[in-house]
This record gives structure tokens, C-alpha cells and sequence, in this order.
């Protein structure tokens, strides 16, 4: 591979709390050691469906998952699949969906949550939790810094190529308390403090890193209709890399070429939008 990439998907986080409350992560931006867009989701800026997109590069409509309801593997090549193709080695610390829609369906809770398989041709290193019990007085959501730790962990035992990770919550959060209040405040404050040092440890160890989230959340903690507050996200870029001006959008369906190209490994066909990065 030529580079190393992770990504980091905080759910469900809208583009004026990325702002106004992730105060190490700006303070990244204004010193100059990385860059911010505004990532746009898919329609609809559902969970699930988003999840599909950012891996497939293909909207809704094309890979078919409609939302949280419908759950299944994804057949369309894919970053994790095309990467191993690359000869790279993959991993994922990550909600169940995610196994489900790139490993095998359904997810077994014995099989499928700790899963080690150096010839698997997507994920080959996959840490995943269920959140099974949800509801809005129980999160059901491991701690962030546990996430964070277990992704560097695979990284220095399994030395990967990419890497994702992914956390409901702050979602769940929004979802619960919506998101202007000091719930809410306070909980985007924690995760900023938890995942920032895990950024300069991972770029010492050779990682470009994407932080960004699936979707944002509206004033009623809702999310999948069309709205900005629903759809539009931040997306930060530590890396060499140059991108476009700071005031393009980037569509989520750009986001798996970019990964690609950063990887080194071939971009499929079926991934037709534009990478926003360029190979710096």
C-alpha cells in the first residue's frame, strides 16, 4: 500500500456542534495540521444507509439498504474489500451493522464480535458491540476511549493498512436530549478530549486520519429527512494531502474513492464520484 489511512466516524454529530464544540479538533484546523469540509450525507441520512454509502460510494438507491431495517452483505465492492484486493490488511472497531454489511449476515454474537481472519477478503481484524437493549434511557454504548484504545491496539498488533471506527454515542445522545443543550454540550466536550490523543499517536505511527460522522441530527434529534442540520457533518483531514477550497461540500460518495486513492489501491468502477484528495 502507499499510505495508511484511518477513519474515524463519530454518528450523528451536526455541522454547527463539529464547529462550535470540538475545541481540539479546531484547534488542528487553525494551526494549520488540518483541514475541514463540510461532508454531506446521503439520502436518507439514516444510520445504516449511510454506513453503505461511505464504504460503497454509492447512494442509497444504488446499494439498495434503506435504512436500519434493512441490514444485510453488501455484494458492491467496497474500501475494505477493494483495499484487501490491494493486498492491504484491514480492520474495524465498529457497531455490528458494519460486520454485517462487509463480513457475513447475520451477526453472531459468539462468532462475529471479536473476529481475526488474516485471509478474509474484507475485514480481517473486526472488534464489534451490538447495542442491543437500546432505548432513550439506555444507551447500551461502550466508552469512546475503550473504542479508541482497541483500534490503536489492532493497529500496533496487526500493523493495518486501514483501519475505521465507528460510535454511536453521540447520536444516542442527540437522539435522547436533542442537540442545544448542555447535555449535549458536555458530551461532545468529552469525546473531543477522549479522541484527541489518540490523533498524534496514530499520525506517528504513519496514519492519515479522517475524522467525520454519517449525519448530522436536527433540533428534534431527528435525522434522515433532507434538511442541512439532518445531512451536513464536518469532516477533518489530517494528512499531506491537499483538498479542494474550504468552502466545498463533499458528498459522502466521495469519501470511499478518496480512501482508495490515499490507500494506493484501484478504485472500482462502480465508485464514480470524484476522490477529494489529491495524491500528495
Amino acid at each position: 500500500m502507499k499510505r495508511k489511512v484511518l477513519l474515524i466516524i463519530l454518528d450523528g454529530v451536526p455541522w454547527h456542534n463539529w464547529r462550535r464544540l470540538f475545541g481540539n479538533l479546531e484547534g488542528w484546523v487553525a494551526s494549520g495540521d488540518a483541514q475541514v469540509w463540510k461532508h454531506r450525507a446521503v439520502l436518507p441520512s439514516i444510520s445504516a444507509s449511510c454506513y453503505a454509502s461511505i464504504h460503497t460510494g454509492q447512494t442509497p438507491q444504488q446499494h439498495g439498504c434503506t435504512g436500519n431495517g434493512n441490514v444485510f452483505y453488501l455484494d458492491q465492492p467496497d474500501v475494505f474489500s477493494a483495499t484487501r484486493a490491494a493486498g492491504g490488511i484491514t480492520g474495524a472497531v465498529a457497531h455490528s451493522f458494519w460486520s454485517e454489511f462487509f463480513n457475513r449476515h447475520p451477526f453472531d454474537y459468539v462468532r462475529d464480535i471479536e473476529f481475526d481472519e488474516s485471509d478474509n477478503p474484507a475485514i480481517n481484524h473486526g472488534r464489534f458491540h451490538t447495542m442491543t437493549g437500546y432505548n432513550s434511557t439506555n444507551q447500551m454504548t461502550p466508552s469512546d476511549v475503550d473504542l479508541f484504545a482497541t483500534l490503536t491496539s489492532l493497529c500496533h498488533r496487526f500493523d493495518l493498512d486501514y483501519g475505521m471506527l465507528h460510535t454511536c454515542t453521540l447520536d444516542s445522545f442527540g437522539h435522547r436530549y436533542f442537540h442545544e443543550c448542555q447535555e449535549m454540550d458536555h458530551a461532545c466536550n468529552v469525546m473531543d478530549e477522549m479522541l484527541a490523543p489518540f490523533i498524534p499517536q496514530w499520525r506517528n505511527m504513519g496514519y492519515e486520519v479522517i475524522v467525520t460522522a454519517d449525519h448530522g441530527q436536527d433540533e428534534r434529534g431527528h435525522h434522515g429527512g433532507t434538511t442541512e442540520l439532518q445531512r451536513d457533518a464536518a469532516l477533518y483531514y489530517f494528512g499531506p494531502a491537499t483538498g479542494p477550497s474550504s468552502d466545498t461540500i463533499i458528498e459522502q460518495t466521495q469519501l470511499a474513492p478518496a480512501l482508495l486513492k490515499r490507500l494506493g489501491a484501484a478504485i472500482p468502477a462502480t465508485m464514480t464520484a470524484t476522490p477529494f484528495l489529491d495524491d500528495a
